[in-house]
C-alpha cells in the first residue's frame, strides 16, 4: 500500500513521522500504538481525503473568497466567514467510494456489533513545537453506526474554519490551504477515571517533576476546563508522590454523554490509588524518552487499566525567572480568592466577567479575564487581557495552557470566581501563587524574584543585546536592562507588510514597500536610541517568501530550503529586493537620523559572495565607519574554516547564528524528530566551533556576539564563551535579566580564575 495516496489507515499502519498525513494526533497514535503503549484501536481518514475533497468540489474556491483581506479581529466579519465556509464543506457530497471506505473499516473495528467510537480532528499543522493548535477543531464522542461516522467526518472537516481556527492560522501565520485535517476514529473508553499527565510541571517547566490530573468519568470535562481535576506533582527520579491537590467533584459525564451525579461517598474522595499515579507516572516518562520532548498525555481507566487516546509535545514551556513586577509588600492583603497556579507572573486591573463568546468584546487591553471556564473562541480576548481567571479548570485546561503560550498570568479552579468578583473592581493576580487581592498591589521592578543581585542596575562586560521582531515591542523592550538589539529580524516586518517585495514592484508600489519598511525599522532605531540596532538583512526561506501574498508567483518550490535559495546568494542574483532594503536604511540612517542603526548580512556561504554584497552596499552610498558597523551571520561550517579570511574581506563584528550552524555542523534538521536528538549546542565538535570563531574574533579585534537561546539555557556554555572572550549575546525578551545574571555570574568566575592564577 502507498501510504501517501491512501484515505484510510489503521493506526498500526502510521508512525509519528506521518503528521502530514494524519496530522499530529493521528500520528501519536499510531506512534503510541507501535511503541507498545496500550491505546484503544482506531483508524484514520487521512488528510489526502480531505484534500481530495475540497479539490473536486467548489469549496477551494469558496474559501479564497471568503477568507481573501479578512480581518481576523472583526468578529462578526470573521463568524460570517466561518459560518458561510462550514456551511458550504457540509452540504457538498463526500465521493461514494470514500464514505463506503469509511464505513468498511467502522465496521470491521467494531466486529459483531455497532460500537462507539471518538471521531476527532487532527490538523496538520496541530501539535507542533512553533504553535498549540490544541482545541482549534471539533471532536465528536459516542458517535454509532457506519452512517454516523462518515457524517461526522465531514463535520470534522468543516471545523477546520471554525472562527478561532480561522483567527488562530492568521495570528501563527499558517496558511488556510495548506494545513489539511484528518480525522481518526477510536474506539470509546468507558473510563471510571480519567486525566491528564504532563511530563514536567507545567508552571514551573520543572523537568525533574511530573504533573497528573485526574477526575471521575470521561476526561472531556477536564480538558475543557469544565471541572476542576486533582493534581499529583511526582518526583521522576525517585517515584515519589510530593504533593496532591484533592478538588471535590460533584458530577462526571457517562460514555453516552450524559452528565450523571457522583456520589456523596466519592465526592472528595482521591480519584487515583498511589499505585495508579506512579504507574501512570513511568507511562509519561516512557512517552517523553520516546519522542525525546516532554508531553501532554490524556488518559482513561477503565475496569483498572489505563488506556492511553492522544498525546502531544508540550508547546508551552517559557522560562520566566525574572519579573518586571511584584507584589508591593508594604501593600499586602490578605487574598479574596485562591485557586491553581496555572500562568507565572503578576497583574492587575479591572475586572471584566465574560459569561460566552458574545461578550469577549468586553475585554479591553489590560483588563483581567474573569470567566468560568475559557475555550478558544475567547483567544482574541485572552491577548488583550492582563490576567486571567477561572472558576473551573485544572493546569492543563485550556485557559491554563494558552495562558502560559501568550505569558499572562492566569489562576484556575477558583470556582467562584465570576461570583465573588464585580465586573469593574480593580484586582491584583499573582499567577505563581495562585491568589487573587483586592486593589493593585503591583510594584514595578526590573530584578529577578530568585536573584540576589538587582538585575535592572547591574552592568556586564558582556554586552546584552536582545533579538525582537514585532515593532510594538520596542518601546517596551527599550525600556529592559538591556544594551541593544543584537538581532533585528527583517524578515517579520516583511511579514507584516504582508505581501510579497516582488509583487510591490511588479504592481509599481516600489516606494510604497520602502516607506513601510523604513517605518518598522524606525520604530526600534528611535526606542533604543543611542544603543546599537543590528538589522539583519531579510533571511526568508523559499517556502517562507511563498506564504507572503503573491508570493508564490515569484518563488520556486524547493526539496530543502534550509539550505536552499536564501541569505546573500538571493541579493546578488535578486538585487532588486535588496535594493529596497538598503534604501530602507538609508532612510532611517540618513533622513532620520538613527545613527545607531547597523546592518548583518545572513548566510554568506563563500568569500566571493562577501565581496560581491559588499560591493552592492557600498554602491548604495552605505560604506562602514566608526558610526555605522558591518556584521556577518557565522552559521554556515565555511564561515567558521575561512574565518580569518572573511575578517580580512572588512567586516566590523560577527554574530554567531547557533541554531544554523548547530544543524549544519551536525548535518541534523532540529525540527525532524526522527534525529532531533541529535541537535545540541553543546556538542563537542559545535563547542570547538564557537571556541574557535570567539577567540579568532578577540585575536582579531572584532565584535564577537552570538544570537539565539543557547546563552540562556547553557550556563556552562556561557562560562566557555566568557572565557573564550566573546563580547555580547543577544537573546529573546523572555530570558533578558535571566541571561544577564548567568553572564555576570560567569565573569565572576572567570575573574575568579584569572585572581588565582
Amino acid at each position: 500500500m502507498n501510504k501517501e495516496t491512501a484515505h484510510v489507515l489503521w493506526f498500526k499502519q502510521i508512525r509519528k513521522t506521518d503528521i502530514p498525513l494524519v496530522g499530529g494526533k493521528g500520528a501519536n497514535l499510531g506512534e503510541m500504538t507501535n511503541a507498545g503503549i496500550p491505546v484503544p484501536e482506531g483508524f484514520v481518514v487521512t488528510a489526502k481525503a480531505y484534500f481530495d475533497f475540497i479539490d473536486t468540489t467548489s469549496i477551494k474556491k469558496k474559501i479564497l473568497t471568503e477568507l481573501s483581506d479578512l480581518d481576523v479581529d472583526d468578529s462578526e466579519k470573521l463568524v460570517r466567514a466561518s459560518e458561510h465556509i462550514k456551511t458550504a464543506i457540509l452540504e457538498a457530497d463526500m465521493s461514494e467510494d470514500l464514505a463506503d471506505e469509511i464505513k468498511k473499516y467502522y465496521l470491521e473495528l467494531c466486529g459483531e456489533s455497532n460500537k462507539l467510537v471518538a471521531v476527532r480532528s487532527s490538523a496538520t499543522a496541530e501539535d507542533l513545537p512553533e504553535a498549540s493548535f490544541a482545541g482549534q477543531q471539533s471532536s465528536f464522542l459516542e458517535i454509532k453506526g457506519a452512517s454516523n461516522v462518515v457524517k461526522h467526518v465531514q463535520k470534522c472537516w468543516a471545523s477546520l474554519f471554525e472562527a478561532r481556527a480561522i483567527f488562530y492560522r492568521v495570528t501563527n501565520k499558517f496558511s488556510h490551504l495548506k494545513v489539511g485535517i484528518a480525522v481518526p476514529v477510536q474506539l470509546m473508553v468507558q473510563s471510571e477515571v480519567s486525566g491528564i499527565v504532563f511530563s514536567i510541571n507545567p508552571v514551573t517547566n520543572n523537568r525533574e517533576e511530573l504533573s497528573i490530573e485526574s477526575g471521575w468519568g470521561l476526561g472531556e470535562p477536564i480538558v475543557l476546563g469544565e471541572i476542576t481535576p486533582d493534581q499529583y506533582i511526582v518526583d521522576k527520579k525517585t517515584m515519589k508522590i510530593k504533593s496532591r491537590f484533592i478538588a471535590p467533584q460533584e458530577w462526571q459525564t457517562t460514555i453516552d454523554g450524559k452528565k450523571v451525579p457522583v456520589s456523596k461517598k466519592y465526592q472528595k474522595k482521591q480519584k487515583l490509588t498511589n499505585r495508579q499515579i506512579v504507574e501512570l507516572a513511568k507511562i509519561g516518562i516512557k512517552l517523553e524518552e520516546h519522542y525525546g520532548h516532554p508531553q501532554d498525555i490524556e488518559y482513561g481507566i477503565e475496569d483498572g487499566k489505563i488506556r492511553i487516546v492522544q498525546t502531544r509535545p508540550v508547546t508551552t514551556m517559557k522560562e520566566r525567572v525574572s519579573e518586571d513586577v511584584i507584589i508591593d509588600e508594604d501593600k499586602m492583603k490578605k487574598p479574596i480568592l485562591e485557586g491553581l497556579a496555572a500562568s507565572p507572573g503578576i497583574a492587575s486591573g479591572k475586572v471584566r466577567i465574560v459569561k460566552g463568546i458574545k461578550e469577549i468584546g468586553k475585554v479591553k487591553q489590560g483588563d483581567i479575564l474573569v470567566a468560568e471556564m475559557t475555550n478558544p473562541d475567547y483567544v482574541p480576548a485572552m491577548k488583550r487581557a492582563a490576567g486571567i481567571v477561572t472558576d473551573l479548570g485544572g493546569r492543563t485546561s485550556h485557559a491554563a495552557i494558552v495562558s502560559r503560550e501568550l505569558g499572562v498570568p492566569c489562576i484556575v479552579g477558583t470556582e467562584q470566581a465570576t461570583k465573588m468578583l464585580s465586573s469593574g473592581e480593580v484586582i491584583t493576580v499573582d499567577g505563581e501563587a495562585g491568589r487573587i487581592y483586592e486593589g493593585d498591589l503591583t510594584k514595578v521592578v526590573q530584578q529577578s524574584k530568585r536573584s540576589k543581585v538587582d538585575l535592572a542596575k547591574i552592568k556586564t562586560a558582556t554586552k546584552i543585546y536582545v533579538n525582537l521582531a514585532e515593532p510594538e515591542l520596542a518601546i517596551d523592550m527599550a525600556k529592559r536592562n538591556t544594551d541593544g538589539i543584537g538581532l533585528l529580524r527583517a524578515e517579520f516586518i516583511m511579514a507584516n507588510i504582508g505581501t510579497h517585495p516582488k509583487k510591490f514592484i511588479k504592481d509599481g508600489k516600489r516606494r510604497e514597500f520602502i516607506e513601510k519598511l523604513s517605518e518598522g525599522i524606525e520604530k526600534f532605531a528611535e526606542a533604543f536610541n543611542p544603543r546599537p540596532v543590528v538589522y539583519r538583512f531579510n533571511d526568508f526561506k523559499s517556502n517562507e517568501y511563498a506564504n507572503l501574498k503573491g508570493g508564490k508567483e515569484f518563488e520556486q518550490e524547493e526539496p530543502n530550503p534550509l539550505i536552499g535559495y536564501r541569505g546573500v546568494s538571493r541579493y546578488i542574483k535578486d538585487y532588486d529586493v535588496f535594493e529596497m532594503e538598503l534604501e530602507a536604511i538609508k532612510i532611517v540612517r540618513n533622513k532620520k537620523g538613527y545613527k545607531n542603526l547597523w546592518i548583518m548580512m545572513p548566510f554568506v556561504r563563500t568569500l566571493g559572495e562577501m565581496r560581491e554584497v559588499k560591493k552592492l552596499v557600498s554602491a548604495a552610498g552605505l560604506r562602514r565607519s566608526g558610526m555605522f558597523k558591518f556584521w556577518m551571520m557565522v552559521e554556515i561550517p565555511s564561515n567558521v574554516i575561512l574565518l580569518d579570511e572573511f575578517i580580512d574581506e572588512g567586516i566590523d563584528g560577527v554574530s554567531v547564528g547557533s541554531n544554523d550552524l548547530t544543524m549544519l555542523t551536525l548535518g541534523v534538521d532540529r525540527d525532524n524528530e526522527r534525529v532531533a536528538n541529535v541537535y545540541s549546542e553543546m556538542d563537542p565538535a559545535v563547542l570547538k566551533s564557537f571556541e574557535k570563531i570567539v577567540t579568532t574574533c578577540k585575536k582579531r579585534k572584532i565584535t564577537c556576539s552570538m544570537c539565539g537561546q543557547a546563552p540562556s539555557v547553557y550556563p556552562d556554555l556561557v562560562e566557555m564563551l566568557v572565557e573564550w572572550g566573546i563580547t555580547s549575546v543577544s537573546v529573546s525578551p523572555d530570558v533578558i535579566e535571566k541571561t544577564r545574571e548567568i553572564v555576570y555570574e560567569a565573569e565572576k568566575k572567570v575573574l575568579s580564575k584569572k585572581d588565582k592564577k
